[in-house]
């Protein structure tokens, strides 16, 4: 399902980068073998860190808090570390969307029916057929059905949930965007109040709370 996924970024990233009118303003790009040398050039070009694993899969780690340091603002959930990102940098300075962890837990107990969600939003519908359909793939319309299947059957991490909430608060971060000075003070505070996530104060820690060790200094 993963790889199949990643074909599917990649097929979307060929249409939209091949179409003459869209290409000019947006681009799809896929990093194969995303790495600790590559990301020194990722982390501080990134304006938005798009952290939206569906909360209570605690599927975000540090990544966030890498694009945090260098200044990115995070749309997210309430989800692993977004959670103390958000309280430490001021909760007007995260895009904050989707279920928590309560509601997850909740729409599961009660049943979950994603297709009703596919069956009420035009807009998603269109996105989901237009998969199916073949247009990202040559006209296959069985290569994503899987996908498509997953989605409208199980979506175990509860996708189409989330999917009305993000293009919202995505709605939101496009117009923080435009107001340059707003956005930029949001970027500084990011970057001025993540310093508490720094490798040297968890060691520091591990040593007072965990391993019970003082440092040794050499004279």
């Amino acid at each position: 399902m993963a790889k199949l996924i990643i074909k599917l970024i990649n097929c979307v990233a060929r249409t939209i980068n091949n179409d003459p009118l869209v290409s000019k303003v947006r681009k799809v790009v896929f990093l194969p073998d995303f790495n600790v040398k590559n990301s020194h050039r990722v982390y501080p070009a990134a304006d938005l860190s798009e952290q939206i694993s569906t909360a209570g899969k605690e599927a975000s780690g540090t990544g966030n808090m890498k694009f945090a340091m260098n200044g990115a603002i995070t749309i997210g959930t309430l989800d692993g570390a977004n959670i103390e990102i958000r309280d430490a940098v001021g909760h007007d300075n995260f895009f904050l969307f989707g279920l928590t962890a309560e509601d997850v837990e909740r729409l599961t107990t009660e049943g979950y029916t994603p297709r009703s969600i596919y069956e009420r939003n035009p807009e998603l519908r269109e996105a989901l057929d237009l998969v199916s359909s073949g247009f990202f793939s040559g006209g296959d319309r069985g290569l994503f059905h899987p996908l498509v299947d997953a989605l409208l059957t199980r979506d175990d991490y509860m996708l189409l949930a989330d999917y009305q909430a993000y293009v919202e608060c995505q709605q939101r971060v496009s117009d923080s965007f435009f107001d340059q000075n707003a956005w930029t003070r949001m970027s500084i505070l990011n970057s001025a109040r993540v310093g508490r996530f720094s490798s040297d104060r968890a060691i520091r820690e591990y040593c007072r709370d965990i391993w019970n060790v003082r440092p040794i200094i050499d004279e």
